[in-house]
């Protein structure tokens, strides 16, 4: 059940479970070690709600332990999310000024088989299912309509791609929402303002204080940039602050940045600033990687080539020495809001549109850098006989994540008693 040198869980013997506990709690502290301590304690305390959130928050886990099945060694290479799972789906504005609902996130993108990406998906739709909804038959459901879209899709052979004319159920409502959002209220809800300049607000749980050493190394580092520009006063900075977003990314160095834009005070933007880490995708993979030039050149080049449309002002980036990710926070970036009321057919129309756009992303990256080229992915398309063993290992890996869980939700309440982690 486990690949070659991880841990077999199948016994229940009192031993097997100390060495779980130890490789769970440990892997995850290992991973995690120099992150910014105020804001790994928040992910912590997250990872604790629920078993969504911790998957969300255990990607090198997760992969670490996954099964080593035929699925897994037979399945075409692609260029991967890595981190694919219900939140990395959304709303975006690229840069040909267009609304897509398409991947947002490629933090752990990789070349991998494509069972990768799709395992994690459907488990995340087990668990995200299962704590919308408490019915853990649906999930099931979802997971098969998901399958057999994605298929179908890969099968197709042609990369399409969501906007709101093609879109359906939920995520055209998503996208119909945006309209009416507009950049000065966005900037309002981040901000507040004194006089004619605005500051980042502190108090939403957004954002967080700087150093004044991070404050000088972050202003630095958008002067030099600025240098490059036709516009250098776009990127005159009027605040920093370190971010809070996501799960998985949370304590990595990362900030907000408010500059002068297309001036003050509604005219100002807010950029993304994010320490790009390598692929936790590959460090569990002995599928060879290209030489990237730097971790955040890997992640903009296969968003660029597996989105529809790149987003907008996304660039890799150098600070003081390392790659970082830098890009335009917008009001356009949203995703699918899934309550207890959401409609069988509404689920069942994103779990088709999910499996759509992982096909098409797939395609899309095909023949690349040791990628399986594109007829091999549509032959894989169009058999069906790795459909159910995919199902079965989804749900073998939510109960897996499950377990996990509620090891680190039990370790999680002794670091709250004793306060050992803010030490």
């Amino acid at each position: 059940m486990a690949k070659a040198g991880a841990v077999v869980h199948d016994t229940p013997s009192p031993s097997s479970d100390q060495v779980k506990v130890m490789d769970c709690i440990t892997a995850i502290n290992t991973f995690n070690a120099g992150r910014d301590p105020e804001r790994l304690n928040l992910k912590y305390q997250k990872m604790a709600e629920n078993p969504f959130v911790f998957l969300r928050g255990t990607c090198h886990w997760f992969y670490a332990i996954l099964p080593a099945h035929a699925l897994k060694d037979s399945a075409p290479l692609t260029w991967s999310c890595g981190d694919l799972h219900l939140e990395n789906f959304g709303s975006y504005k690229g840069d040909n000024r267009l609304v897509y609902f398409d991947i947002n996130d490629f933090d752990e993108a990789a070349l991998a088989p494509c069972t990768w990406d799709l395992v994690r998906f459907l488990t995340s739709v087990h668990l995200g299912c299962w704590e919308v909804t408490g019915d853990s038959a649906l999930g099931d459901t979802l997971c098969g309509i998901y399958v057999r879209a994605y298929g179908a899709a890969l099968a197709a052979g042609k990369a399409r791609w969501v906007e709101k004319e093609t879109a359906n159920g939920p995520v055209r409502s998503l996208l119909e929402g945006l309209k009416g959002r507009k950049r000065v209220d966005y900037l309002d809800s981040r901000t507040i303002l004194k006089g004619h300049r605005r500051h980042l607000n502190l108090t939403i749980g957004k954002a967080l204080p700087v150093t004044e050493k991070q404050r000088l190394q972050v202003t630095d580092f958008m002067e030099n940039l600025a240098r490059e520009s036709d516009d250098p006063t776009w990127f005159t900075v009027h605040d920093v602050a370190r971010r809070i977003a996501g799960t998985g990314s949370l304590g990595v160095d990362r900030y907000i940045v408010l500059v002068e834009g297309k001036g003050s005070p509604d005219g100002n933007y807010l950029l993304d600033l994010k320490e790009a880490l390598p692929s936790a995708l590959s460090l569990s993979s002995d599928v060879p990687q290209p030489a990237w030039g730097s971790e955040a050149e890997r992640v903009v080049n296969v968003q660029f080539r597996l989105q529809a449309c790149s987003m907008a002002f996304l660039r890799a980036v150098q600070m003081s020495g390392k790659p970082y990710l830098l890009r335009g926070l917008q009001p356009s970036e949203d995703r699918v809001c899934l309550l207890p009321k959401t409609s069988l057919q509404d689920w069942q129309y994103l779990m088709e549109t999910c499996g759509q756009v992982t096909a098409w992303a797939h395609l899309r990256g095909s023949g690349r850098q040791g990628a399986t080229g594109p007829d091999e992915l549509i032959g894989f398309g169009q058999r069906t006989d790795w459909h159910s063993s995919m199902l079965r290992w989804a749900l073998i890996c939510a109960q897996q994540v499950r377990a996990d869980w509620k090891i680190w939700r039990e370790y999680y309440a002794g670091i709250e008693k004793t306060g050992e982690l803010s030490q």
